[in-house]
């Protein structure tokens, strides 16, 4: 990983965001005892949704983990009830940020879009649409960050002034000190940049996926 890459990680990574979406589908044994606590008895209807979220967070976890495709994912939702269709759309759409790499990105459109494809009423141009629009934002995002990083590094490397830092003398004084490597004043100056790059594009991103969870319907 090279210098620049290290300094500022955005959204949820990898494995962190992916636990973090899986915890959203209950378990049927914490479904059950929270039905259980509030009025003592599960209906048959409702066992049957405690079945089903189940194996759907079973199929998302496999899918996660790179053991079954778009198509392994299609086969086994395949049959599934409309409200547990959207339920599984809507996981993996959660677990899509900032930080998420293109592939990854690719993975979850993928599997959404094949979900998609299960509904009697579909959806899939409009979905498309909005994921080719996230898709150009978070390349805007990416390549932004990188384009910020080269340029503060030609700048601290031809003026050395931008490697000095504010420091307190013994008197009260701030004066400046030469005390930081080219490195460390990227670090600094990349790190001041990308705290409003990213508010920026935070606001896109939010109201980009609001947008897609109410086409996925």
């Amino acid at each position: 990983m090279s210098q620049d890459s290290r300094v500022f990680q955005s959204g949820i990574r990898g494995k962190e965001r992916e636990a973090a979406t899986m915890g959203k589908v209950k378990s049927a044994f914490e479904k059950a005892m929270e039905k259980i606590a509030e009025i003592g008895e599960v209906t048959p209807e409702e066992k049957e949704k405690i079945k089903d979220e189940e194996k759907l967070r079973s199929f998302l976890a496999e899918f996660y983990k790179g053991q079954i495709d778009r198509d392994g994912l299609w086969q086994k939702l395949k049959g599934s009830n409309p409200s547990l269709l959207k339920e599984a759309q809507q996981n993996l759409i959660d677990s899509i940020g900032f930080g998420t790499s293109p592939e990854e990105f690719q993975k979850r459109r993928d599997g959404i879009l094949a979900i998609e494809t299960l509904k009697e009423r579909q959806n899939t141009s409009v979905i498309e649409h909005s994921f080719n629009s996230i898709e150009i934002m978070q390349k805007e995002y990416r390549e932004g960050k990188e384009r910020a990083a080269r340029e503060l590094r030609e700048a601290i490397e031809s003026n050395p002034q931008l490697r000095l830092r504010p420091v307190r003398s013994p008197d009260g004084k701030t004066v400046l000190q030469a005390a930081l490597s080219v490195d460390e004043a990227v670090q600094i100056k990349l790190a001041e940049f990308l705290s409003e790059h990213e508010k920026r594009y935070s606001l896109k991103f939010t109201r980009l996926f609001e947008k897609l969870k109410k086409e996925v319907r």
